[in-house]
């Protein structure tokens, strides 16, 4: 069947008081998307898009099958990467390093702690799908984990009351990019949503595609949509049971070219499902394959530290060097729990694989000094940077 385009409708404008130019404060009337109602509809890839899909479905599981059962740190791994490109494309970027001092509980960046809320909120919503369902709860707890760092934040962890839009002005919808629909329509138009998303005869790539757009359309929430959005899409593939650990980094594929991905999200709200399924099913061969990559990196490590610092057996240092791929991020604390030695072992430890060029130092307060893995922490950086390159061709 063909997928119905967005409906609109014109709605009347009352202005915020004196806030912004004359032309926010004189706009009379705008215009909000009606999304359609999708629990029922049916959706089955043809041709280019159906061979797209396939392909997604045989990456992602080779991922899945290979680096995501026999290298447990990946599964870490892979998180923060999804999360960390996902919030760059709300232009939220602190940087491996001020990143590597919030996961340890160190003082950071606003875009560091924003970044590791978003690690949480991924998380847990995921996590929330093992169980079978995708319920609002979980969405709204996610939301209210992804907004902790904004201490004012409007209605965290519950659906907007409010009109919002994006793009235009920052007073009213003059000039907007998209008006999402009016706030009594949000409800039960998420209601909806998340009967679609508990269907299981659904093409499971297809169905994660369409829950994300159908997700930013609604624009349930007045701020954070893009990020929960895109956790509702890994949500899905782990709720159909095609990702049971990993999670594909689809968020680096839409940070390489943003103007695409928006524009395909257009594009479905337009009604052409067929571009939005292959766009997210292309970048989810591209985002797996480079994640492959990166897990062949991440396990060549140990190996690589070991020719740098030449430990000793038995020592602390390569017990340190055992434990890094599962804690690259760590405080004395923890790394004593590592070595299992005293702390001047440890520290003598610490310092000699700093000089290596193994860890590097990220905080040397005298109550909370932070260590990291250079190598895993900038891998996030590289995966990043290849997958871009498999979209740029």
């Amino acid at each position: 069947m063909d997928w119905p385009a967005h409906a609109y409708e014109t709605c009347p404008w009352v202005p915020r008081g004196r806030q912004g130019s004359r032309e926010d404060r004189i706009l009379a009337e705008y215009t909000a998307a009606i999304p359609p109602y999708i629990a029922d509809l049916n959706y089955d890839p043809t041709g280019q898009t159906a061979r797209a899909h396939d392909s997604a479905l045989i990456e992602v599981s080779r991922l899945e099958a290979g680096w995501g059962q026999s290298l447990v740190p990946v599964r870490e791994f892979l998180l923060r990467s999804e999360s960390v490109a996902s919030s760059r494309i709300e232009r939220v970027d602190a940087g491996w390093r001020a990143f590597g001092k919030a996961v340890a509980g160190g003082r950071s960046t606003k875009d560091a702690q924003l970044q590791l809320a978003a690690v949480d909120a991924l998380g847990k919503l995921v996590a929330s799908a093992d169980v079978g369902a995708i319920i609002m709860p979980a969405i709204l707890d996610a939301h209210r984990l992804l907004m902790e760092p904004e201490p004012y934040a409007d209605e965290p962890g519950q659906l907007r009351s409010v009109q919002n839009w994006i793009g235009g002005s920052d007073y009213s919808p003059r000039g907007a990019n998209f008006v999402p629909p009016q706030p009594d329509r949000v409800s039960d138009l998420m209601e909806d949503l998340l009967a679609f998303v508990e269907r299981d005869d659904l093409p499971v790539m297809a169905q994660a595609a369409i829950a994300h757009a159908q997700f930013e359309s609604i624009h349930p929430f007045i701020d954070g949509n893009g990020r929960i959005g895109r956790a509702l899409l890994s949500a899905v593939l782990r709720r159909r049971g095609l990702t049971r650990v990993v999670t594909v980094p689809v968020a680096s594929v839409m940070l390489a070219d943003t103007a695409t991905y928006f524009a395909r999200l257009g594009d479905y709200r337009g009604g052409d499902v067929d571009a939005l399924v292959g766009y997210v099913a292309t970048g989810a061969v591209h985002a797996s394959i480079a994640a492959q990559e990166s897990a062949r990196r991440l396990a060549e490590l140990p190996k690589r530290w070991r020719e740098m610092a030449r430990p000793r057996a038995g020592s602390a240092d390569e017990a340190l060097i055992d434990g890094l791929l599962g804690t690259p991020i760590f405080n004395a604390e923890t790394a004593q729990t590592l070595t299992g030695t005293i702390d001047t072992s440890t520290y003598r430890a610490l310092g000699r694989l700093v000089e290596a060029g193994v860890l590097e130092m990220l905080a040397d307060g005298a109550r909370n000094r932070i260590w990291a893995a250079r190598d895993v922490l900038s891998e996030l950086d590289v995966l990043t940077e290849t997958i871009g390159r498999r979209v740029a061709g």
